[in-house]
């Protein structure tokens, strides 16, 4: 059933990336006038917040979002110690306030990464993942025309793998969620995503050194399996895709 919910908020301020940042102070729904509903999502709440704030001659609170449908990845909100907040597959944009109780305390971030240098309060800079595709996450080479990737026989088990890795949006939860923020689920499932498929085997090596390489240098942290990428990841990409990544790493490297 709809009805009000009552709660207190802090976010997170900061100017930039070389400012010190700190929370806000707690702001309540009730003493703003905010009237949320359990039925309204968490990005709209955020609205009402700012709306009030404005109301009150106060800065609003910047935070990135895009679609609001699950599929671009840039609500990228750390929400009471969890990457995209309280629910396992679903992105910020996806969570509604019934996830809450009446009276909770609610506390909103930004990625913490080295490689997620803070733009503005929780708007962070992700665009080291798209110089980690520059890198070597595509194809280049002639692979004919597209009605012959129909002729081409793949054997299911890998077609429904590449397309269950392509479902990455590239949010960035993974490398929030490692305590080392590193960046190796994203890597792996831009990688399987190609190394899975015929088209995709004859810049497989260059791809896997490339790609790695780019992520050191970006300053990601390296993995040490503890799975906490994975198990917070929104289109709950799995692990194994990383340890297809060493393999096809370890063969490169083996035949240089």
């Amino acid at each position: 059933m709809d009805k009000i919910i009552n709660f207190k908020i802090r976010v997170w301020r900061q100017n930039g990336p070389k400012e010190k940042g700190q929370f806000s102070e707690w702001y309540d729904s009730q003493e703003l006038g905010m009237d949320v509903t359990t039925d309204t999502s968490f990005l709209e709440m955020l609205d009402i917040l700012n709306e009030k704030l404005i109301e009150n001659k106060k800065e609003p609170f910047v935070f990135d979002h895009d679609c609001r449908e699950g599929i671009c990845g840039m609500c990228s909100l750390y929400i009471n110690g969890h990457p995209h907040g309280p629910a396992q597959g679903a992105t910020t944009c996806q969570i509604y306030m019934r996830r809450f109780k009446d009276g909770d305390e609610i506390t909103v971030e930004p990625w913490r990464s080295a490689g997620f240098p803070v733009i503005k309060d929780c708007m962070v800079d992700r665009g080291a993942f798209d110089k980690i595709m520059q890198a070597g996450g595509y194809v280049s080479v002639r692979t004919g025309a597209p009605q012959d990737a129909n002729a081409i026989l793949i054997p299911k088990q890998n077609a429904d793998l590449a397309m269950d890795a392509a479902t990455c949006i590239g949010c960035g939860c993974c490398v929030a969620a490692c305590k080392n923020g590193s960046a190796m689920l994203f890597l792996s499932a831009k990688v399987s995503q190609l190394a899975l498929l015929p088209q995709g085997r004859p810049e497989a090596a260059t791809r896997a050194k490339a790609m790695l390489a780019k992520m050191d240098e970006l300053g990601f942290g390296a993995c040490t399996n503890t799975g906490a990428c994975a198990a917070e990841c929104p289109k709950q990409i799995s692990i194994s895709n990383i340890a297809r990544l060493n393999r096809e790493f370890i063969c490169a490297k083996l035949s240089d």
